[in-house]
Protein backbone atom coordinates (compact mmCIF):
# COMPACT_ATOMS: atom_id res chain seq x y z
CA UNK A 1 0.00 0.00 0.00
CA UNK A 2 0.94 3.23 -0.85
CA UNK A 3 0.68 6.36 1.38
CA UNK A 4 1.57 9.89 0.19
CA UNK A 5 3.96 12.06 2.39
CA UNK A 6 1.37 14.78 1.23
CA UNK A 7 -1.30 12.73 3.38
CA UNK A 8 0.52 11.40 5.39
CA UNK A 9 2.18 15.29 6.87
CA UNK A 10 -1.89 16.32 7.08
CA UNK A 11 -2.98 13.45 8.91
CA UNK A 12 0.19 13.95 11.43
CA UNK A 13 -0.25 17.66 11.84
CA UNK A 14 -3.89 16.80 12.60
CA UNK A 15 -2.75 15.03 15.04
CA UNK A 16 -0.80 17.21 17.03
CA UNK A 17 -3.29 19.93 16.52
CA UNK A 18 -6.07 17.65 17.94
CA UNK A 19 -4.17 16.80 20.73
CA UNK A 20 -3.45 20.33 21.68
CA UNK A 21 -7.10 21.46 21.16
CA UNK A 22 -8.53 18.34 23.48
CA UNK A 23 -5.32 19.25 26.02
CA UNK A 24 -6.63 22.79 26.29
CA UNK A 25 -10.51 22.44 26.05
CA UNK A 26 -10.19 19.67 28.93
CA UNK A 27 -7.40 20.81 31.01
CA UNK A 28 -9.85 23.27 33.58
CA UNK A 29 -12.35 20.40 34.07
CA UNK A 30 -9.66 17.48 34.64
CA UNK A 31 -10.49 15.00 37.35
CA UNK A 32 -13.52 16.41 38.21
CA UNK A 33 -16.01 13.50 38.53
CA UNK A 34 -19.43 15.66 37.13
CA UNK A 35 -20.99 16.08 33.92
CA UNK A 36 -19.57 19.29 31.91
CA UNK A 37 -21.85 21.82 29.44
CA UNK A 38 -18.57 22.62 27.55
CA UNK A 39 -19.67 23.89 24.34
CA UNK A 40 -15.98 25.81 23.38
CA UNK A 41 -12.55 26.93 25.00
CA UNK A 42 -13.12 28.09 28.59
CA UNK A 43 -9.88 30.37 28.75
CA UNK A 44 -7.92 33.50 27.45
CA UNK A 45 -5.79 31.41 24.99
CA UNK A 46 -4.18 34.45 23.12
CA UNK A 47 -3.39 32.03 20.63
CA UNK A 48 -1.24 29.52 22.22
CA UNK A 49 -2.41 26.12 23.81
CA UNK A 50 -2.36 25.35 27.27
CA UNK A 51 1.35 23.02 28.27
CA UNK A 52 0.28 19.51 28.58
CA UNK A 53 2.05 16.47 29.34
CA UNK A 54 0.07 14.57 27.25
CA UNK A 55 2.20 15.87 24.61
CA UNK A 56 5.72 16.83 26.25
CA UNK A 57 6.60 13.34 26.88
CA UNK A 58 6.15 12.64 22.95
CA UNK A 59 8.65 15.31 22.38
CA UNK A 60 11.29 13.46 24.79
CA UNK A 61 10.39 10.31 22.70
CA UNK A 62 11.04 12.08 19.82
CA UNK A 63 14.68 13.18 21.12
CA UNK A 64 15.27 9.60 22.30
CA UNK A 65 15.16 8.35 18.23
CA UNK A 66 17.07 10.94 17.00
CA UNK A 67 19.78 10.34 19.66
CA UNK A 68 19.79 6.81 19.77
CA UNK A 69 17.58 5.43 16.52
CA UNK A 70 14.56 3.58 16.12
CA UNK A 71 15.57 0.50 17.81
CA UNK A 72 15.02 2.03 21.48
CA UNK A 73 13.21 0.00 23.96
CA UNK A 74 12.27 0.45 27.63
CA UNK A 75 16.07 0.24 28.75
CA UNK A 76 16.94 3.31 26.86
CA UNK A 77 12.90 5.16 27.06
CA UNK A 78 13.77 4.64 31.07
CA UNK A 79 16.64 6.14 30.84
CA UNK A 80 15.26 9.17 29.23
CA UNK A 81 12.68 9.09 32.12
CA UNK A 82 15.11 9.76 34.73
CA UNK A 83 17.20 12.27 32.69
CA UNK A 84 14.53 14.31 31.37
CA UNK A 85 10.61 14.27 32.77
CA UNK A 86 10.34 16.37 35.92
CA UNK A 87 7.21 15.04 37.56
CA UNK A 88 7.22 12.84 40.20
CA UNK A 89 3.43 12.35 41.14
CA UNK A 90 1.74 8.95 40.82
CA UNK A 91 3.09 6.66 38.28
CA UNK A 92 5.99 8.91 36.81
CA UNK A 93 7.05 9.12 40.42
CA UNK A 94 6.85 5.74 41.07
CA UNK A 95 8.34 4.25 37.70
CA UNK A 96 11.26 7.17 38.51
CA UNK A 97 12.01 5.35 42.31
CA UNK A 98 11.69 2.02 41.06
CA UNK A 99 14.79 2.75 38.38
CA UNK A 100 16.85 4.27 40.51
CA UNK A 101 16.25 0.96 42.82
CA UNK A 102 17.65 -0.77 39.62
CA UNK A 103 14.57 -2.12 39.01
CA UNK A 104 14.58 -2.27 34.78
CA UNK A 105 10.96 -1.97 33.12
CA UNK A 106 8.48 -3.63 33.02
CA UNK A 107 9.93 -4.28 37.19
CA UNK A 108 9.85 -0.38 37.21
CA UNK A 109 6.33 0.16 36.44
CA UNK A 110 4.91 -2.69 38.26
CA UNK A 111 6.60 -2.42 41.90
CA UNK A 112 4.91 -0.58 44.62
CA UNK A 113 2.44 1.37 42.08
CA UNK A 114 -0.88 1.69 42.10
CA UNK A 115 -1.10 3.57 39.52
CA UNK A 116 -0.24 1.27 36.67
CA UNK A 117 -3.74 1.11 35.87
CA UNK A 118 -4.08 4.58 35.54
CA UNK A 119 -3.56 6.96 32.73
CA UNK A 120 -0.14 7.94 32.31
CA UNK A 121 0.99 5.62 29.19
CA UNK A 122 -2.11 5.76 26.87
CA UNK A 123 -2.00 9.58 26.46
CA UNK A 124 1.38 9.26 24.78
CA UNK A 125 0.82 6.96 22.63
CA UNK A 126 0.50 8.97 18.68
CA UNK A 127 4.16 8.91 18.22
CA UNK A 128 4.15 5.41 17.83
CA UNK A 129 1.23 5.43 15.39
CA UNK A 130 2.99 8.56 13.44
CA UNK A 131 6.54 6.65 12.72
CA UNK A 132 4.66 3.30 12.07
CA UNK A 133 1.46 4.82 9.93
CA UNK A 134 -0.31 1.63 8.50
CA UNK A 135 1.60 -0.53 10.74
CA UNK A 136 -0.17 -1.53 13.85
CA UNK A 137 1.78 -4.55 14.62
CA UNK A 138 5.12 -1.98 14.86
CA UNK A 139 3.22 0.92 16.53
CA UNK A 140 1.96 -1.53 19.09
CA UNK A 141 5.43 -2.87 19.75
CA UNK A 142 7.08 0.52 20.39
CA UNK A 143 3.97 1.18 22.70
CA UNK A 144 4.93 -1.63 24.95
CA UNK A 145 8.60 -0.12 25.15
CA UNK A 146 7.31 2.49 26.61
CA UNK A 147 4.25 2.07 28.35
CA UNK A 148 5.99 -1.07 30.50
CA UNK A 149 8.67 1.58 32.10
CA UNK A 150 5.48 3.23 34.42
CA UNK A 151 2.74 0.76 34.07
CA UNK A 152 4.49 -1.96 34.15
CA UNK A 153 1.60 -4.89 33.49
CA UNK A 154 -0.69 -2.92 34.29
CA UNK A 155 -4.17 -1.93 32.56
CA UNK A 156 -2.39 1.30 31.67
CA UNK A 157 -0.08 -0.78 29.22
CA UNK A 158 -3.27 -2.25 27.60
CA UNK A 159 -4.89 1.31 27.40
CA UNK A 160 -1.46 2.94 25.34
CA UNK A 161 -1.62 -0.44 22.76
CA UNK A 162 -5.12 -0.40 22.04
CA UNK A 163 -4.78 3.41 21.06
CA UNK A 164 -1.20 3.19 19.28
CA UNK A 165 -2.29 0.40 17.04
CA UNK A 166 -5.59 1.83 15.92
CA UNK A 167 -4.41 5.22 15.65
CA UNK A 168 -1.55 3.55 13.22
CA UNK A 169 -4.41 2.08 11.37
CA UNK A 170 -5.95 5.17 11.16
CA UNK A 171 -3.55 6.46 8.76
CA UNK A 172 -5.11 3.84 6.49
CA UNK A 173 -8.53 3.08 7.53
CA UNK A 174 -11.27 5.03 8.53
CA UNK A 175 -13.76 3.06 9.68
CA UNK A 176 -14.73 3.90 13.76
CA UNK A 177 -15.67 0.33 14.33
CA UNK A 178 -12.94 -1.09 12.64
CA UNK A 179 -10.46 1.00 14.08
CA UNK A 180 -11.65 0.06 17.44
CA UNK A 181 -11.89 -3.46 16.43
CA UNK A 182 -8.19 -3.58 15.81
CA UNK A 183 -7.27 -1.82 18.67
CA UNK A 184 -8.85 -4.81 20.59
CA UNK A 185 -6.75 -7.47 18.63
CA UNK A 186 -3.66 -6.07 20.22
CA UNK A 187 -4.74 -6.65 23.72
CA UNK A 188 -6.30 -9.28 25.95
CA UNK A 189 -10.29 -9.88 25.45
CA UNK A 190 -10.79 -9.60 29.27
CA UNK A 191 -8.38 -6.86 30.27
CA UNK A 192 -10.38 -3.96 31.65
CA UNK A 193 -9.62 -1.45 29.00
CA UNK A 194 -11.36 -4.04 26.06
CA UNK A 195 -14.18 -4.44 28.78
CA UNK A 196 -14.55 -0.74 28.74
CA UNK A 197 -14.63 -0.21 24.67
CA UNK A 198 -17.13 -3.05 24.78
CA UNK A 199 -19.23 -1.20 27.28
CA UNK A 200 -19.04 2.24 25.48
CA UNK A 201 -19.95 0.23 21.87
CA UNK A 202 -23.26 -1.40 23.82
CA UNK A 203 -24.33 1.18 24.89
CA UNK A 204 -24.43 3.30 21.74
CA UNK A 205 -25.37 0.22 19.69
CA UNK A 206 -28.63 -0.35 22.36
CA UNK A 207 -30.12 3.49 21.89
CA UNK A 208 -28.99 4.63 25.33
CA UNK A 209 -28.22 8.60 25.32
CA UNK A 210 -23.66 9.45 26.03
CA UNK A 211 -24.98 10.59 29.79
CA UNK A 212 -26.86 6.83 30.48
CA UNK A 213 -23.52 5.47 28.12
CA UNK A 214 -21.00 7.47 30.50
CA UNK A 215 -22.99 6.34 33.97
CA UNK A 216 -22.78 2.91 32.72
CA UNK A 217 -18.98 3.21 32.27
CA UNK A 218 -18.55 4.77 35.81
CA UNK A 219 -20.88 2.11 37.57
CA UNK A 220 -18.49 -0.10 36.12
CA UNK A 221 -15.49 1.02 35.61
CA UNK A 222 -14.38 3.53 38.00
CA UNK A 223 -11.53 4.22 39.80
CA UNK A 224 -10.82 6.61 42.98
CA UNK A 225 -10.22 10.02 42.66
CA UNK A 226 -8.11 12.30 45.30
CA UNK A 227 -10.80 14.04 46.78
CA UNK A 228 -14.34 13.61 47.63
CA UNK A 229 -14.63 17.29 46.47
CA UNK A 230 -13.97 16.53 43.00
CA UNK A 231 -17.58 14.67 43.01
CA UNK A 232 -20.81 16.36 41.88
CA UNK A 233 -23.31 15.73 44.54
CA UNK A 234 -25.40 14.39 41.57
CA UNK A 235 -22.88 11.96 40.92
CA UNK A 236 -22.54 11.29 44.60
CA UNK A 237 -25.92 10.53 44.81
CA UNK A 238 -25.65 7.77 42.27
CA UNK A 239 -23.12 6.24 44.64
CA UNK A 240 -19.78 7.11 41.95
CA UNK A 241 -18.08 7.44 45.11
CA UNK A 242 -15.82 4.93 45.69
CA UNK A 243 -13.09 3.03 43.70
CA UNK A 244 -9.79 1.09 43.14
CA UNK A 245 -6.90 3.71 43.56
CA UNK A 246 -5.36 4.31 40.34
CA UNK A 247 -7.90 2.29 38.47
CA UNK A 248 -8.15 5.12 35.96
CA UNK A 249 -7.81 3.91 33.03
CA UNK A 250 -10.72 1.38 31.58
CA UNK A 251 -13.41 4.29 32.32
CA UNK A 252 -11.19 6.95 30.01
CA UNK A 253 -10.73 5.00 27.69
CA UNK A 254 -14.51 3.86 27.34
CA UNK A 255 -15.40 7.75 27.57
CA UNK A 256 -12.63 8.25 24.64
CA UNK A 257 -15.03 5.60 22.48
CA UNK A 258 -18.37 7.42 24.13
CA UNK A 259 -16.56 10.57 23.05
CA UNK A 260 -15.68 9.37 19.02
CA UNK A 261 -18.90 7.23 18.14
CA UNK A 262 -22.02 9.87 20.09
CA UNK A 263 -20.32 12.40 18.06
CA UNK A 264 -20.92 10.23 14.62
CA UNK A 265 -18.22 12.11 12.78
CA UNK A 266 -18.75 15.72 14.05
CA UNK A 267 -15.46 17.10 15.88
CA UNK A 268 -17.41 19.45 17.74
CA UNK A 269 -19.71 17.32 18.49
CA UNK A 270 -17.29 14.51 19.66
CA UNK A 271 -14.96 17.19 21.56
CA UNK A 272 -17.19 18.29 23.75
CA UNK A 273 -19.25 14.71 24.63
CA UNK A 274 -15.83 13.66 25.53
CA UNK A 275 -14.94 16.82 27.88
CA UNK A 276 -18.91 16.66 29.02
CA UNK A 277 -18.27 13.57 30.45
CA UNK A 278 -15.98 14.15 32.87
CA UNK A 279 -12.89 12.02 34.65
CA UNK A 280 -9.34 12.80 33.31
CA UNK A 281 -10.76 15.71 30.79
CA UNK A 282 -7.71 16.99 29.24
CA UNK A 283 -6.41 13.18 28.13
CA UNK A 284 -9.65 11.73 26.81
CA UNK A 285 -10.53 15.05 24.98
CA UNK A 286 -6.51 14.71 23.37
CA UNK A 287 -6.65 11.58 22.37
CA UNK A 288 -10.11 11.62 20.55
CA UNK A 289 -8.70 15.04 19.05
CA UNK A 290 -5.84 13.01 18.08
CA UNK A 291 -7.80 10.02 16.54
CA UNK A 292 -9.68 12.55 14.42
CA UNK A 293 -6.86 14.56 13.24
CA UNK A 294 -4.82 11.35 12.06
CA UNK A 295 -8.24 9.96 9.75
CA UNK A 296 -9.41 13.20 8.55
CA UNK A 297 -6.24 15.12 8.32
CA UNK A 298 -5.57 19.12 9.39
CA UNK A 299 -7.66 20.54 6.63
CA UNK A 300 -10.80 18.56 8.18
CA UNK A 301 -10.41 20.45 11.73
CA UNK A 302 -12.94 23.51 12.11
CA UNK A 303 -10.43 27.16 11.87
CA UNK A 304 -12.70 28.30 14.85
CA UNK A 305 -10.72 25.90 16.94
CA UNK A 306 -7.48 26.44 15.85
CA UNK A 307 -7.33 29.71 15.67
CA UNK A 308 -7.11 30.27 19.67
CA UNK A 309 -4.21 27.96 20.33
CA UNK A 310 -2.31 28.53 17.19
CA UNK A 311 0.50 26.10 16.26
CA UNK A 312 3.08 26.36 18.83
CA UNK A 313 3.61 23.56 21.67
CA UNK A 314 3.92 24.52 25.35
CA UNK A 315 5.61 22.07 27.75
CA UNK A 316 5.02 21.51 31.40
CA UNK A 317 7.05 18.86 33.10
CA UNK A 318 10.34 18.49 30.47
CA UNK A 319 13.66 19.91 32.20
CA UNK A 320 14.54 22.27 29.00
CA UNK A 321 18.04 22.69 30.60
CA UNK A 322 19.35 19.69 29.71
CA UNK A 323 17.10 19.31 26.11
CA UNK A 324 18.19 22.94 25.26
CA UNK A 325 17.57 23.34 21.24
CA UNK A 326 16.21 19.84 20.60
CA UNK A 327 12.53 20.63 21.30
CA UNK A 328 10.35 21.80 19.07
CA UNK A 329 8.55 25.13 18.92
CA UNK A 330 5.40 24.18 17.15
CA UNK A 331 3.52 21.49 15.68
CA UNK A 332 4.88 22.28 12.12
CA UNK A 333 8.25 21.45 13.01
CA UNK A 334 7.44 18.42 14.79
CA UNK A 335 5.77 16.86 11.75
CA UNK A 336 8.62 17.57 10.04
CA UNK A 337 11.05 16.14 12.46
CA UNK A 338 8.54 12.69 13.23
CA UNK A 339 8.28 12.08 9.51
CA UNK A 340 12.18 11.62 8.85
CA UNK A 341 11.64 8.76 11.73
CA UNK A 342 8.74 7.28 9.98
CA UNK A 343 10.89 6.80 6.70
CA UNK A 344 13.19 5.04 8.48
CA UNK A 345 11.02 3.39 10.77
CA UNK A 346 8.78 2.09 7.37
CA UNK A 347 12.09 1.15 5.36
CA UNK A 348 13.08 -0.84 8.07
CA UNK A 349 9.65 -3.20 9.62
CA UNK A 350 7.04 -2.08 7.46
CA UNK A 351 7.37 -3.82 4.01
CA UNK A 352 4.12 -3.21 3.00
CA UNK A 353 4.11 0.18 3.21
CA UNK A 354 5.39 2.93 1.23
CA UNK A 355 5.62 6.89 2.00
CA UNK A 356 5.88 8.11 -1.59
CA UNK A 357 6.72 11.72 -2.35
CA UNK A 358 5.94 11.15 -6.28
CA UNK A 359 2.92 8.77 -6.14
CA UNK A 360 -0.72 9.12 -4.67
CA UNK A 361 -2.06 7.75 -1.87
CA UNK A 362 -3.01 4.17 -3.16
CA UNK A 363 -4.55 1.50 -0.48
CA UNK A 364 -6.54 -1.06 -2.59
CA UNK A 365 -4.39 -3.79 -1.58
CA UNK A 366 -4.68 -3.26 2.08
CA UNK A 367 -5.91 -6.80 4.34
CA UNK A 368 -7.23 -7.18 7.30
CA UNK A 369 -4.48 -9.44 8.67
CA UNK A 370 -2.05 -6.43 7.80
CA UNK A 371 -4.15 -4.12 10.23
CA UNK A 372 -5.36 -6.93 13.12
CA UNK A 373 -3.18 -8.77 15.46
CA UNK A 374 -4.13 -12.68 14.95
CA UNK A 375 -2.96 -13.36 18.19
CA UNK A 376 -4.46 -10.20 20.46
CA UNK A 377 -0.99 -9.47 20.71
CA UNK A 378 0.86 -12.61 23.06
CA UNK A 379 3.89 -11.97 20.97
CA UNK A 380 4.15 -8.22 22.92
CA UNK A 381 3.46 -10.57 26.23
CA UNK A 382 5.79 -12.93 26.31
CA UNK A 383 7.85 -11.07 29.78
CA UNK A 384 5.62 -9.15 31.62
CA UNK A 385 7.63 -10.18 34.92
CA UNK A 386 10.95 -9.45 33.92
CA UNK A 387 13.07 -7.61 31.37
CA UNK A 388 13.95 -8.42 28.11
CA UNK A 389 17.98 -7.73 26.91
CA UNK A 390 18.40 -8.30 22.91
CA UNK A 391 21.91 -9.41 21.26
CA UNK A 392 22.56 -10.42 17.97
CA UNK A 393 20.67 -13.54 17.64
CA UNK A 394 19.40 -13.66 20.84
CA UNK A 395 16.50 -12.66 23.08
CA UNK A 396 17.61 -13.29 26.60
CA UNK A 397 14.17 -12.83 29.26
CA UNK A 398 14.20 -12.44 33.12
CA UNK A 399 11.63 -13.69 34.39
CA UNK A 400 11.11 -13.08 38.47
CA UNK A 401 7.88 -14.72 39.06
CA UNK A 402 6.68 -13.52 42.06
CA UNK A 403 8.77 -10.20 42.25
CA UNK A 404 11.98 -9.04 42.52
CA UNK A 405 13.00 -9.50 46.38
CA UNK A 406 14.55 -11.54 48.77
CA UNK A 407 14.59 -12.77 51.86
CA UNK A 408 16.72 -14.56 54.52
CA UNK A 409 17.32 -18.18 54.21
CA UNK A 410 14.40 -18.11 51.64
CA UNK A 411 15.28 -19.45 47.46
CA UNK A 412 13.99 -16.58 45.17
CA UNK A 413 13.46 -18.46 42.23
CA UNK A 414 14.54 -16.75 38.86
CA UNK A 415 13.44 -17.84 35.23
CA UNK A 416 15.48 -17.45 32.49
CA UNK A 417 14.17 -17.64 29.02
CA UNK A 418 16.90 -18.06 26.08
CA UNK A 419 15.00 -16.98 22.60
CA UNK A 420 17.43 -18.05 19.61
CA UNK A 421 16.18 -16.10 17.10
CA UNK A 422 18.19 -17.54 14.06
CA UNK A 423 18.31 -20.83 12.45
CA UNK A 424 21.02 -22.73 13.48
CA UNK A 425 21.06 -24.46 16.69
CA UNK A 426 24.22 -23.13 19.99
CA UNK A 427 25.27 -24.80 22.98
CA UNK A 428 25.23 -22.34 25.33
CA UNK A 429 27.79 -22.00 28.35
CA UNK A 430 25.89 -20.30 31.51
CA UNK A 431 28.11 -18.94 34.18
CA UNK A 432 26.54 -17.06 37.31
CA UNK A 433 28.62 -14.25 38.73
CA UNK A 434 26.91 -13.94 42.49
CA UNK A 435 28.18 -12.05 45.56
CA UNK A 436 29.93 -13.86 48.85
CA UNK A 437 27.15 -15.37 50.89
CA UNK A 438 24.62 -16.22 47.89
CA UNK A 439 24.77 -19.62 46.67
CA UNK A 440 22.48 -21.08 43.69
CA UNK A 441 20.68 -23.66 42.54
CA UNK A 442 21.04 -26.22 40.38
CA UNK A 443 24.18 -25.18 39.43
CA UNK A 444 26.24 -21.80 39.16
CA UNK A 445 27.53 -22.86 36.07
CA UNK A 446 26.76 -25.41 33.15
CA UNK A 447 25.99 -25.22 29.30
CA UNK A 448 22.50 -25.67 27.73
CA UNK A 449 21.24 -26.71 24.13
CA UNK A 450 19.46 -23.53 22.45
CA UNK A 451 17.07 -24.59 19.01
CA UNK A 452 15.46 -22.02 17.13
CA UNK A 453 13.10 -20.48 19.61
CA UNK A 454 13.00 -20.30 23.29
CA UNK A 455 14.39 -22.79 26.08
CA UNK A 456 13.67 -22.15 29.76
CA UNK A 457 15.36 -23.25 32.95
CA UNK A 458 15.08 -21.92 36.52
CA UNK A 459 17.56 -21.01 39.10
CA UNK A 460 17.11 -20.86 42.80
CA UNK A 461 19.45 -18.12 44.76
CA UNK A 462 19.48 -18.23 48.57
CA UNK A 463 21.39 -16.08 51.40
CA UNK A 464 20.94 -17.04 55.04
CA UNK A 465 21.49 -13.48 55.25
CA UNK A 466 20.60 -10.87 53.16
CA UNK A 467 22.05 -7.63 54.08
CA UNK A 468 22.67 -5.71 50.93
CA UNK A 469 19.72 -3.47 50.22
CA UNK A 470 20.19 -4.04 46.58
CA UNK A 471 21.93 -6.86 45.56
CA UNK A 472 23.11 -7.08 41.71
CA UNK A 473 24.03 -10.41 40.39
CA UNK A 474 25.17 -11.28 36.72
CA UNK A 475 24.76 -13.58 33.98
CA UNK A 476 27.52 -14.64 31.29
CA UNK A 477 26.13 -16.50 28.28
CA UNK A 478 28.67 -17.73 25.88
CA UNK A 479 28.63 -20.08 22.62
CA UNK A 480 30.80 -22.46 21.90
CA UNK A 481 33.23 -21.53 19.31
CA UNK A 482 31.84 -18.02 18.77
CA UNK A 483 33.65 -14.84 20.48
CA UNK A 484 30.10 -13.60 21.41
CA UNK A 485 29.39 -12.70 24.81
CA UNK A 486 26.20 -11.81 26.25
CA UNK A 487 25.82 -10.34 29.85
CA UNK A 488 22.57 -10.26 31.44
CA UNK A 489 21.77 -8.03 34.57
CA UNK A 490 19.78 -9.44 37.24
CA UNK A 491 19.00 -7.36 40.52
CA UNK A 492 16.82 -8.27 43.91
CA UNK A 493 16.09 -5.96 46.69
CA UNK A 494 15.99 -6.75 50.27
CA UNK A 495 12.26 -7.85 50.80
CA UNK A 496 13.42 -9.13 54.77
CA UNK A 497 10.69 -5.99 55.75
CA UNK A 498 8.14 -7.32 53.49
CA UNK A 499 5.16 -8.83 54.93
Amino acid sequence: MILSLKDYREKVLGCWMGKNIGGTIGAPMEWRRQVNDVTFYTQKLDGNPLPNDDLDLQLVWLAALEEKGIDIDAQTLGEYWLLYITPHWAEYGNGKINMRSGLMPPLSGIENNPYKDSCGAFIRSEIWACIAPGCPEVAAKYAYEDAIVDHGNGEGMYAEIFCAALESAAFVEKDTYKLINIGLSYIPEDCGVANAAKCAINSYESGKSWLEARDEILENFRGELASWAWISQEDRDKGFVDGKIGWDVPSNIGIVIIGWLYGEGDFEKSMCITVNCGEDTDCTAATYGSIYGIIHGMEAIPQKWIDPIGHRIKTLCINMGELAGQIPSDIDIFTERVERIAKQVVLRYCPSMELSESKPTDLCDITDKQLFSQSNGKYIYRNLNGPIYRFNNYEVMVDYIDGPYAKDGMPKKIRIKIDNQYKTPESININWYLHEGWSIGPSKRGKIFSMQGCSEIEFDLVSEKVTDIVNRFAIELTIDGKHTVMLVPVVLLNGNLRS
